[in-house]
Parts: C-alpha cells; structure tokens; sequence
C-alpha cells in the first residue's frame, strides 16, 4: 500500500481501478483537499495498493504516517474501472 497525491481530478471516486507503476491499483480511499483555501486545483489524497491488501485496508492493519507518498498529475492517471463500473459485492 502506498498514499499517492493526485494533483487534479481525474474523475475516480472510492474503489477505482487505476493503472500506476505498470500495475492495476485499487483506490481503498481518497480524500479531497483544497475546496476551501487550498490551491487553484484540488488534490486527491489517495490510499492505493492490490486487491490483496484490501483485507489488510479494512483491518487497519497498517500505520498511516509510515506509508510510502509519492505524488502525481491527475493527466496522468490512467483510469482502468470507475467505481460506478464495478459490481457491487
């Protein structure tokens, strides 16, 4: 799992599939910063990883503040499911 910080919106919500680092990337989670007095765009706040962590997402069976952040433009986020398109279990 890692955080990544979309600067942008590139129109994924909670569950998107996106393709980052030659992998299919799950969005457990995303935060919207910046509607308020943040900057020009909004940025993304995201908590990405495979579908097999998932179980570790739900658990909390990790620490926030010890993930890996990397940060990225919202043009260059390629979408491969919106969370609209995904049944839901």
């Amino acid at each position: 799992m890692k955080r990544l910080i979309i600067h942008g919106d590139p129109g994924i919500r909670k569950n998107a599939i996106i393709d980052y680092d030659d992998e299919e990337q799950v969005c457990f989670s995303i935060s919207r910063q910046g509607d308020w007095h943040g900057p020009n765009e909004p940025q993304l706040w995201c908590v990405i990883g495979a579908e097999e962590e998932r179980g570790d997402f739900e658990r909390r069976n990790y620490v926030p503040h010890w993930l890996d952040t990397e940060s990225i433009d919202a043009g260059a986020v390629e979408v491969v499911k919106h969370a609209d398109e995904l049944a839901v279990e």
